[in-house]
């Protein structure tokens, strides 16, 4: 199958599937928890920021069974998943489709019974995204863009567009537990005239808010997928751009240089990369 032919076999009918394996992930496993999460159904994996719920795991295996019973064939790379079997991300540089899953993204935000957390899932095939979904469900948004069809939020389409000229440039930037001394000397350029930086939320949400137009840019500095496919296709397909600090596009598999960027159009995108990589600032004077 040609990567064409594999972009028109993502039809309206798969698209929607996908949206109510979705849903109904979330309907069953994630919102009866929200808000109401005992003390033992949330552990940490990494970290005091990398919290796991109940709720994550439950969706990611009913998400994974759904998902690959849509496209038989296909893989699944999911956040828990690859926590518990690290081998199964190499799924992304090989031949069979790949469903990317991110049960819940914000968690620490969903621990908090806050509404900032999303459900996201991509679905790749060799080093491209091709589909992404984002569905935020305490907020009511559910976000779909497809490979060269543009983005929809809520059945609306998503325009970036750009930032007003001279104004102060919104950007959502890694946490510092996130971020090794060197992505940390990076992310600190940012802290310039004409950039107002602040701390990231949920990954997903910010990308959403990029490719709507209400946040000028993102800058990360970790690289898994589950995090930043279904975002990254998001902000492309409503005019966006992204980069990554060696210049060349974000690899799904991993390599990446960082911290890398995604931005409401290319100028933006090219001036978070120069601040990020040595500083300077390509914006008009």
């Amino acid at each position: 199958m040609i990567e064409n032919e594999f972009a028109d076999a993502l039809t309206d009918e798969l698209t929607e599937a996908v949206v109510r394996a979705v849903r109904a992930a979330v309907e069953d496993e994630v919102m009866p928890r929200w808000r109401q999460l005992a003390e033992d159904e949330v552990t940490t994996k990494t970290g005091s920021h990398d919290l796991v719920t109940v709720a994550d795991q439950r969706a990611e295996r009913q998400l994974a069974d759904a998902l690959a019973a849509l496209l038989p064939g296909s893989a699944v790379v999911g956040e828990e998943g690859v926590h518990a079997h690290p081998a199964s991300y190499e799924a992304l540089a090989q031949e069979a489709p790949v469903w990317i899953i991110d049960p819940i993204d914000g968690t620490r935000q969903f621990v908090a019974g806050e509404e900032g957390f999303c459900t996201m899932v991509a679905l790749a095939r060799h080093g491209e995204t091709y589909g992404a979904w984002i569905h935020a469900p305490a907020l009511g948004r559910t976000a779909v863009a497809r490979r060269g069809r543009g983005a929809l939020l809520n059945g609306a389409p998503l325009h970036a567009g750009s930032p007003e000229p001279g104004a102060p440039l919104r950007v959502a930037v890694s946490h510092p537990d996130f971020t090794d001394e060197d992505q940390e000397r990076a992310l600190r350029r940012l802290r310039t005239e004409g950039v107002a930086p602040r701390p990231t939320g949920s990954a997903g949400l910010e990308y959403l808010a990029v490719a709507a137009g209400d946040l000028d840019a993102v800058a990360y500095s970790w690289e898994a997928a589950w995090d930043h496919a279904a975002g990254l296709l998001m902000v492309a397909e409503a005019g966006g751009a992204s980069g990554t600090v060696e210049g060349v596009p974000f690899r799904l598999a991993g390599g990446n240089a960082l911290p890398f960027t995604a931005a409401r159009d290319a100028g933006v995108a090219r001036r978070m990369v120069g601040l990020l990589r040595d500083g300077s600032d390509t914006s008009p004077q």
